[in-house]
């Protein structure tokens, strides 16, 4: 369909779940794509050649979000060889669960320094360039555990609310300057992170979702394609959740 050609994305953690279904779905849409990764080369490199079928331009940078100058380098690599970035999707996380009598001071800090500042990196660094252009879009991955909370996730539902704030502000701080910010909150979503549960335990979550099933990448995807492109351009400073009615 093309709904994002001519546009040029960034995006963290997008060589698995759903940082990788968004980085196909752009692919589809016509967007030049830079994602990152931080372990499987091997895994970075397959997305880059699936996505390149599509007939775009698709380049993979190692590179922790969570670092302030790696963050830094990133953006001017991906600049200096994409010539502009008009989205950057940040989506790099990780979950270290566990109830809060057990939490150990390291999960606490893995989660947030992950999740929270790799956001902070990033916008910090792309605010340039794409007030430069005038002109840019940034989605944030939340979460719906963000909103409402989840025992045994104190950690990664602090982050996530975190981001909900952080999203909000820089819209209102940037909006002059024609750029949009805006989170997606995904519900239960079919990943990695999902694979590991039982039988029983999925049934559980699809019982209390009012649509009766996971989420996909897709389904995350598809509102990233939204947000991103030229049909939300009165759409800023919002937290659109995917997640079949669980939070609602």
């Amino acid at each position: 369909m093309g709904l994002l050609s001519g546009k040029v994305a960034l995006i963290t953690g997008g060589s698995r779940g759903i940082g990788e279904a968004i980085v196909m779905k752009y692919a589809e849409e016509g967007a030049d794509i830079a994602f990152t990764y931080v372990s499987s080369e091997e895994k970075a490199l397959a997305v880059v050649a699936a996505a390149e079928q599509k007939g775009v331009r698709v380049k993979a940078y190692k590179s922790d979000a969570s670092d302030y100058a790696q963050a830094e380098s990133l953006v001017n690599e991906v600049v200096e060889t994409f010539g502009k970035i008009d989205i950057l999707i940040n989506n790099a996380g990780i979950t270290k669960d566990t109830l809060m009598l057990r939490m150990s001071e390291e999960q606490w800090d893995q989660v947030m320094h992950v999740n929270l500042k790799s956001v902070f990196n990033l916008t910090k660094h792309i605010l340039k360039p794409m007030m430069k252009n005038r002109s840019g879009s940034i989605i944030n991955m939340s979460s719906v555990v963000g909103v409402f909370g989840n025992a045994g996730q104190a950690n990664y539902a602090a982050s996530k609310a975190g981001i909900i704030g952080f999203t909000k502000s820089i819209a209102k701080e940037v909006g002059s300057r024609n750029i949009r910010c805006n989170a997606i909150a995904p519900g239960f979503i079919e990943t990695d992170m999902t694979h590991v549960l039982t039988d029983e335990q999925k049934k559980a979550y699809i019982d209390s979702i009012p649509l009766k099933r996971l989420g996909s990448g897709d389904d995350v995807a598809n509102a990233c394609v939204y947000l991103g492109g030229d049909m939300s351009t009165y759409v800023s400073g919002q937290v659109l959740s995917v997640c079949g009615a669980l939070n609602t």
